[in-house]
């Protein structure tokens, strides 16, 4: 290829440089360059064909210098035309007696009542990959098409194809949004379906198997303790989908009041002591002296940190150590739960928070669950507009944070217990 300076209208060409850099609709970029390939190669016309993959052809994308509508219906071969050639063998083209060639595709002239006489074409070319063919016919004065006219239209088809890659990138995007939009919608209407059809006879299920536990022999007490703690844990699961699902559509509802983070964070740990006594787990608390007052929903806060604290407690070995802390900074109650447990791999740490997300293999993880835990607790911790973050090394532990801006106490507290 020549050289800019031994290009002719270098001018015009810097300018649609120019263009293709702006918002320019891509309809008009590709009309202007067709019609630039036509002026500057002193040309009757000139086209862009894009490949079609799903015919395994070519089609007509811009022609200004043709009736483009009857040139859309038409599919141009790759086996038995000259711009599927100079597609196929990714190599420019100049024909100087198109009715010489047996590689002329002669439907194009029949549909628009026109006669190709002489044609330069050259492939579209954009990061390997060969998606179009410019072409430019009959030169004035039936002069022959030359070396300059070819690389004229090497830098015009890379214009080109800049534009239909992006168009298409553009396109595949949209397309890929508006199926992820579609899976959304169908897990949404799929978890209402199943949290509203499980509840009620979750409910029955629950409310016998308490009553028959008051009332059957000591015998039997084992295997009923069995069915309520089994039946409890799916109806946590289900409210779990449900809340990460509301929030998610923007219809979760909090309660607010002030509440005592200290008085949370004792509470959460004075209910997983025996399970942390169960694995010999030394569950310590670190509560400073401070009231820190949150306006919050004091029942979506518990939630959150009891899942930050059972999670803790489940990948820590036996005879590890849990540490909860509360402190103050910066005008906000921070919270962390600490272990030194199995902790997470780095490229997974990402990923902690994603709903149904486990870091071990279903097939050989050791622990149970859906892995809604964590993403319950950041869902919690940002209906009210705080923050929460995870760190971790894998062998040495891992420790999740969250933060909570204090409200300025202006009246006591409300001592009553929240429900877990």
């Amino acid at each position: 290829m020549p050289s800019f300076e031994q290009v002719p209208n270098l001018d015009r060409l810097l300018a649609l440089a120019h263009d293709i850099g702006s918002a320019t609709a891509m309809e008009d970029l590709l009309q202007r360059l067709t019609s630039a390939a036509s002026e500057l190669t002193n040309s009757e016309g000139a086209s862009l064909l894009e490949l079609d993959e799903t015919l395994n052809s070519l089609h007509f994308v811009a022609a200004p210098w043709l009736r483009e509508q009857p040139l859309k219906d038409i599919a141009v071969p790759l086996d038995a035309s000259i711009a599927g050639w100079v597609f196929s063998s990714n190599e420019p083209l100049v024909i100087q007696d198109a009715a010489k060639d047996s590689r002329h595709f002669k439907a194009v002239d029949q549909a628009l009542d026109f006669t190709t006489t002489s044609l330069v074409a050259v492939p579209l070319k954009y990061q390997g990959n060969t998606i179009g063919v410019l072409e430019a016919v009959n030169k004035a004065d039936n002069a022959h098409y030359t070396g300059d006219d070819v690389a004229i239209l090497e830098i015009l088809a890379l214009y080109a194809a800049i534009v239909l890659w992006n168009s298409n990138l553009e396109k595949r995007i949209r397309s890929t949004r508006n199926e992820f939009a579609e899976l959304d919608r169908l897990k949404s209407n799929f978890v209402a379906i199943t949290s509203h059809e499980l509840r009620t006879p979750l409910g029955l299920i629950l409310g016998h198997a308490t009553f028959l536990r008051e009332t059957i022999g000591e015998e039997h007490r084992e295997p009923m303790e069995i069915i309520i703690r089994n039946a409890t844990r799916l109806k946590e699961i289900i409210e779990s989908l449900t809340e990460v699902d509301n929030y998610e559509a923007g219809v979760a509802r909090i309660r607010q009041r002030l509440i005592s983070m200290p008085n949370i964070v004792k509470e959460v740990v004075s209910s997983f002591q025996d399970m942390a006594a169960s694995k010999n787990i030394t569950l310590q608390v670190d509560v400073c002296d401070e009231e820190l007052p949150v306006e919050a929903d004091g029942n979506k806060i518990l939630v959150a940190l009891s899942n930050l604290v059972r999670n803790a407690i489940t990948f820590t070995n036996e005879g590890g150590h849990v540490l909860v802390k509360v402190e103050p900074v910066t005008g906000h109650a921070q919270v962390s739960v600490s272990d030194d447990g199995i902790g997470i791999p780095a490229k997974d740490l990402p990923k902690v928070f994603e709903r149904f997300f486990q870091v071990e293999s279903h097939l050989t993880r050791r622990n149970t669950g859906m892995g809604l835990g964590l993403s319950v607790a950041k869902t919690m911790i940002e209906l009210h507009g705080g923050r929460i973050w995870a760190e971790s090394v894998e062998g040495e532990g891992s420790k999740f944070t969250f933060l909570l801006p204090i409200k300025p106490l202006q009246t006591k507290i409300p001592e009553q217990p929240f429900k877990s």
